[in-house]
């Protein structure tokens, strides 16, 4: 075991060119990016200051950011924007750094309740008649086997069963029919175990969603109280991939109701009454009136498919009247016949919990006044759902967060904008704080080049299309596939593939027609393949080496306008006197821009081209905000310099 860092009371000495980590990993490279990142998160972390990071990819920031914080003595809360990073911090690069420290790494990992096996269930699921069709009993079988294994109860762990499973939909830990610490299995349950283990750990490794989670339940519990969170009480936090924060952020610290809910909360309620024998005639009436009220008033519902402002609630309201009051009527009921029953069973406390919160939040979304918050509407599918997000959730991070943690780190590749901070802080909340940018560590100039064709029409105009479908089946060809043609929408997705795939003689995959996985490792099994895909694919996806040698965008990806939430802030920014232009959408784009191209250059000797088939970035006066937040590529605008560049 070494004993570099126990003799190494600062980051410096672990990070420098003869450094702890010159001396353990195999495949060492000084990287002055990486130890500047590190003294800086280590003195934020010492002075009690709030600290924000743009480290360029091949810093290596998960140890600049992971070696500090375990080095502080502090319990630190990691958080980070997928569950890919989440693993990958807790199953590579902790045991990596295990190695080397002589103490034992105190670190946990903790996700989502319906992540984990409730084993309750899986025992109720085995004696009562829960499960529907072979294909459920062969994949609760393999749950059942797994079970009886398992520490974590994480269902990442079983590599057999598949994404869409409704068979772990019947089995995991979400909240709506837990019972606590009623439950017989509570001791022994993963989730209490999960807890334990966060409360004995000095690093936390969570996801963004989880985090905003445990801070929005906090939010709600009177008096400060925090009995009943997520997470332990913390020093401070970590965010990684820290340009997701708002969106989710506003997600937590809003309101949502869907047809899904009141079809599960009778479903529920009918199976309980089943299995515990309190069922009555009375009750079925009750739960059927429920189901046919729900039914009727998301049916009239004002939502067309996808999202919109629902500006006539109050409208909406009284021309329903009557169904909107019954159904609150028999939400009442069904609560009075819970609490009236004798010797009720445990499983009926989450069912009331249930029933209270249903009937506030549809209160909220159709009646409230709040002015601070957006209401829209969303139809996907056979799903309804009404939200009430935050229009601004500045005030309530400073508030909640940077005005209560003593140390707060926000990294990401992509948080400057033009160079600097100004953006990302007003949009957080998050004045008080250090900055610093750490280059990229590669030579973006010989790895890649930029090539932004000048004779395309504006990407607005209906000959958009079919100009841009040439230009790209000529690059597909230029680069022989091993491309990601991304786009700002389904519809222009959809329509360009249909264009090229049958011009292109290398194999094509489009996204929606197989999970997000299961298209990535076809995509880097699959020589020469290209992949046309939309937002999804824009961040979190890594493709090394000459698989992946092109990434075109169709447009700058300015977030569409009539989306309720964009309508909103820029209205909010625009009454309070300021450009929603040049001081939201612009730098959005900007950041959303450096998450596509991001990418293509994942390692020092990956070799690519970029692409973005709008023309406005080189025309239009906003342009230079673009360039200047990108890294140095190599810029061109003929496409006899990408042929060239593809000879090499």
């Amino acid at each position: 075991m070494s004993t570099d860092v126990k003799a190494a009371p600062s980051v410096h000495r672990f990070f420098s060119r003869h450094g702890a980590l010159s001396k353990w990993h195999p495949n060492y490279e000084y990287r002055p990016g990486q130890l500047a990142m590190a003294e800086a998160v280590e003195s934020a972390l010492a002075d009690r200051k709030h600290l924000i990071v743009e480290a360029g990819t091949g810093t290596g920031k998960t140890l600049a950011y992971l070696v500090p914080a375990i080095l502080s003595g502090k319990r630190i809360v990691v958080s980070t924007g997928t569950k890919n990073l989440q693993e990958q911090l807790f199953f590579k690069d902790i045991p990596f750094l295990q190695q080397h420290f002589p103490r034992p790494l105190r670190v946990c990992y903790m996700k989502g309740r319906n992540n984990y096996a409730c084993r309750q269930k899986i025992y109720d699921a085995d004696r009562e008649a829960v499960l529907t069709g072979l294909e459920e009993v062969a994949d609760f079988q393999v749950i059942q086997a797994w079970e009886q294994t398992t520490e974590f109860g994480d269902r990442a762990e079983i590599k057999k069963l598949p994404e869409s499973s409704s068979a772990w939909a019947k089995v995991d830990a979400r909240s709506d029919l837990c019972t606590g610490q009623k439950c017989k299995q509570f001791d022994r349950c993963f989730l209490t175990l999960m807890h334990q283990r966060a409360h004995a750990s000095d690093i936390v490794i969570v996801n963004h969603h989880l985090f905003f989670a445990d801070l929005a339940l906090k939010e709600v519990l009177e008096d400060g109280d925090t009995e009943g969170g997520i997470l332990p009480e913390y020093h401070a936090v970590v965010f990684d991939e820290a340009h997701e924060i708002e969106d989710v952020a506003g997600q937590y610290f809003g309101v949502s109701v869907s047809n899904y809910r009141f079809q599960e909360l009778r479903r529920d309620v009918s199976a309980v009454a089943g299995a515990k024998k309190f069922g009555s005639a009375e009750l079925d009436r009750i739960l059927d009136r429920f189901e046919e009220l729900g039914t009727h008033l998301f049916s009239v519902l004002p939502a067309p498919e996808g999202r919109a402002a629902f500006t006539g609630r109050a409208e909406f309201v009284e021309r329903n009247e009557e169904v909107y009051r019954n159904l609150h009527s028999a939400l009442e009921l069904i609560g009075s016949h819970l609490k009236l029953l004798k010797d009720p069973p445990t499983e009926i406390i989450p069912l009331q919990r249930r029933v209270v919160e249903l009937g506030h939040a549809l209160r909220f979304v159709l009646e409230s006044d709040d002015q601070s918050y957006v209401y829209w509407a969303e139809r996907r599918g056979r799903g309804f759902f009404l939200q009430a997000t935050p229009i601004d959730v500045a005030p309530l991070l400073a508030e909640r967060l940077f005005d209560t943690v003593d140390t707060c780190v926000l990294t990401s590749a992509t948080l400057a904008v033009a160079g600097g901070f100004d953006f990302v802080k007003k949009r957080l909340g998050i004045e008080q704080t250090r900055t610093l940018v750490v280059p990229g560590h590669f030579q973006y100039q010989k790895q890649a080049l930029l090539y932004v064709p000048q004779h395309l029409p504006d990407p607005r105009s209906p000959a958009f299309s079919k100009e841009a479908s040439i230009e790209v089946t000529q690059l597909l060809k230029l680069s022989r596939g091993r491309a990601f043609v991304l786009f700002t929408s389904y519809q222009q997705m959809r329509l360009m593939y249909d264009r090229i795939s049958l011009d292109i003689d290398y194999p094509t995959l489009l996204q929606g027609t197989g999970p997000r996985t299961a298209l990535l490792e076809e995509f880097r099994a699959t020589p020469n393949c290209i992949l046309f895909a939309t937002a999804s694919f824009w961040q979190g996806v890594d493709v090394p080496g000459d698989q992946l040698s092109c990434v075109i965008i169709d447009r700058l990806p300015f977030a569409v306008p009539s989306d309720p939430i964009v309508e909103a802030r820029v209205r909010k920014l625009r009454d309070e006197g300021g450009n929603p232009f040049y001081d939201y959408q612009v730098p959005q784009a900007a950041i959303a821009l450096k998450q596509g191209f991001g990418r293509l250059i994942r390692s020092r000797s990956d070799r690519g081209v970029l692409v973005l088939l709008d023309n406005r970035v080189t025309k239009q006066r906003y342009g230079q905000v673009f360039f200047d937040s990108l890294p140095d590529y190599g810029f061109t605008t003929k496409i006899t310099d990408v042929e060239r560049f593809f000879d090499v």
